[in-house]
């Protein structure tokens, strides 16, 4: 959270040069010969060769290494729907962030809060700009039938932060925790409160992984495949889920978990719940700003392996570990699907970068050496095992 008395601050900094990005030229334009080459007449070459050629643009044109970065404000993490023009700030950011990590050049665009069939024809319309999609900070369900009928229309990957980066950073931890607390990743016990994007994309993850026994808890209760309180996408993973109806609350759903996966809201754990978890229990409260259990009430409870979302506390688990170099190692590879394999090589590789996991560190550090080239070599590494 930004402080009051740092407001002004913040704010000077964003307006001394209009935010926090800029385009720089790759020529020099500065006598006739250069300005012939880089435009006209010399522009015209590759026109012609690119209207023969469409699929050359990515070659010849900035189009093949330009991501999309794209939102609609209307679930930014911690404030809400705050609108496009509110939700660009965070774009603009994380495009900064993918040139600074990675060297990716990324755009940030804002799209208004339309249906999901014209938010999907807009994007569609303008893709062939582009070598790819990021899609952040849309509310599902929403998200989920954008990013699905998105990949259908266009020939560049998809992603959608909120959903399988977040996935991807959760998977990598339970597979060290697991390791820590002498479990066997797939056998073990999972319990995940909040089923909005990130929590749709973490079970379909984790059941991917092989995870048998997941709990899927929001805000009205257990999940069930059944239940039209819920929408769809949620209904689906519960189906593949087991005991979805055998608890009445997340209270009775925690006796005897191994994992506690918060996704959801501030303080909706409670030590006596946690000491119901079975010996040496798992806690990951990854609600920001504030977790769904303090880290020092968890532990005080009994808890092995604590992580959160937020920098204050070991074991920060942060989409930033995945999208510098995932879209580094798509632009690399010519992958055109992000797909649950992908991610499940892309954690493994996060994972296997802790050469040492401890309670205290299950994932790299936001800022450890080989955490941008590890996730793009998994890309690569992915892609020519499945071509």
């Amino acid at each position: 959270m930004i402080w009051m008395e740092d407001d002004d601050k913040i704010l000077s900094l964003h307006a001394q040069n209009r935010g926090v990005l800029g385009i720089a030229p790759s020529l020099d334009v500065k006598n006739k010969r250069e300005l012939g080459e880089a435009y006209t007449p010399g522009v015209a070459v590759i026109s012609k060769f690119i209207e023969r050629y469409p699929e050359m643009k990515a070659k010849y044109t900035m189009s093949g290494k330009l991501v999309a970065l794209v939102t609609d404000g209307s679930a930014v993490l911690g404030l809400g729907n705050i609108g496009p023009a509110g939700g660009l700030p965070v774009v603009e950011g994380k495009a900064l962030l993918y040139k600074d990590l990675s060297g990716v050049d990324a755009i940030p665009l804002t799209v208004d809060q339309v249906p999901v069939d014209e938010f999907v024809k807009t994007l569609k319309n303008m893709s062939k700009s582009f070598a790819g999609f990021h899609l952040e900070d849309i509310a599902a369900p929403k998200c989920f039938e954008i990013e699905e009928k998105l990949a259908k229309e266009v020939d560049i990957p998809v992603y959608h932060d909120d959903q399988e980066g977040t996935a991807v950073v959760v998977l990598a931890g339970l597979i060290n925790a697991a390791k820590v607390t002498g479990r066997k990743l797939q056998d073990m016990k999972v319990v995940l409160n909040g089923v909005g994007a990130s929590g749709v994309a973490t079970a379909r993850l984790l059941l991917a992984a092989g995870i048998k026994d997941l709990t899927l808890v929001d805000i009205h209760g257990p999940v069930a495949k059944d239940d039209i309180t819920y929408n769809k996408y949620q209904r689906d993973v519960a189906a593949a889920s087991s005991n979805q109806t055998k608890y009445q609350s997340l209270t009775d759903a925690v006796v005897g978990k191994d994992v506690f996966i918060g996704l959801s809201d501030a303080n909706v754990l409670s030590k006596d719940q946690v000491e119901t978890m079975a010996d040496d229990p798992i806690i990951f409260g990854l609600a920001n700003p504030k977790p769904e259990i303090a880290p020092e009430d968890a532990k005080a409870a009994g808890a092995s392996v604590i992580a959160t979302g937020s920098s204050q506390y070991p074991n920060q688990v942060n989409n930033i570990l995945v999208f510098p170099g995932l879209y580094k190692g798509i632009l690399s590879s010519g992958l055109k699907k992000v797909t649950l394999g992908l991610e499940q090589a892309i954690a493994q590789g996060l994972a296997d970068l802790v050469t040492k996991p401890s309670a205290e560190k299950i994932v790299p550090g936001v800022f450890d050496n080989g955490v941008v080239e590890t996730v793009s070599l998994a890309v690569i590494k992915y892609t020519e095992e499945n071509k």
